[in-house]
């Protein structure tokens, strides 16, 4: 059982190319999986955390519906903004500057063998990082993801997540808003959920945010949390 977790921070990458990116190695350890079981041999797999930045993006899940995407293609150029149809769950996000986007490919063999319980541990990675900076975070049943002000007309998301999981090993993640421009979540139905709205942790605050201090904290609270081995 390998618990480390190889940590890569790709800086502002297109989302096609992290995609593209995280696939490759997503196969890769599916592939040795397969070869162990066949062979019998106890070779451990690997687990990696990316962090990134995406230049302006519409992302869709695959249960998302495309009536939450309140631009055309014409709108879409004209605003620079890409758009991209997923295999991950969930429904339609936006990804762009100021915002924190994490991709960890584990091999849940390595922690646990539970998807349930892996989308609450990256929730809790949240909430303790959010805490950090005197937020209260919290969950919405049913609605993955972490919230402010939850239980109130003013209900809140500052972080939005979505995964795909195969053979135990997952791949896609969470954003985090950090210091991100909100007003491009005006153009989408933000994860497809009415009724409520989308904030930064900048704008909770009030003042912009070291997204490098960030990221360390959401490294610190995830060793702690999955209790890993962050390598670099």
């Amino acid at each position: 059982m390998n618990k480390k977790v190889r940590v890569s921070d790709w800086g502002l990458l297109s989302y096609g190319e992290a995609w593209e990116r995280q696939e490759e190695i997503f196969s890769q350890v599916i592939a040795l999986k397969r070869e162990n079981r066949k062979l019998e041999r106890p070779f451990p797999t690997d687990n990696h955390l990316f962090l990134v930045t995406h230049p302006p993006v519409f992302t869709i899940g695959k249960s998302g519906k495309m009536e939450h995407l309140l631009l055309n293609e014409k709108e879409l150029e004209a605003k620079d903004i890409s758009f991209f149809r997923t295999n991950r769950g969930g429904d339609i996000t936006f990804h762009g500057p100021g915002q924190i986007v994490g991709y960890p490919i584990l091999d849940l063999d390595n922690f646990f063998t539970d998807i349930h319980k892996y989308l609450r541990y990256l929730e809790e990675v949240i909430i303790r990082t959010l805490s950090d900076y005197g937020l209260h975070g919290a969950r919405s049943d049913g609605e993955t993801g972490v919230w402010l002000d939850l239980d109130t007309p003013f209900a809140r998301k500052v972080c939005a997540m979505g995964v795909r999981a195969s053979r135990w090993v997952t791949m896609h993640g969470f954003a985090l808003n950090v210091n991100t421009d909100l007003s491009y979540f005006d153009h989408i139905v933000p994860c497809g959920i009415q009724g409520k709205g989308v904030t930064s942790m900048a704008q909770e605050l009030n003042k912009s945010l070291d997204t490098q201090e960030v990221k360390d904290r959401i490294l610190t609270h995830f060793s702690e949390i999955f209790e890993a081995e962050m390598i670099s």
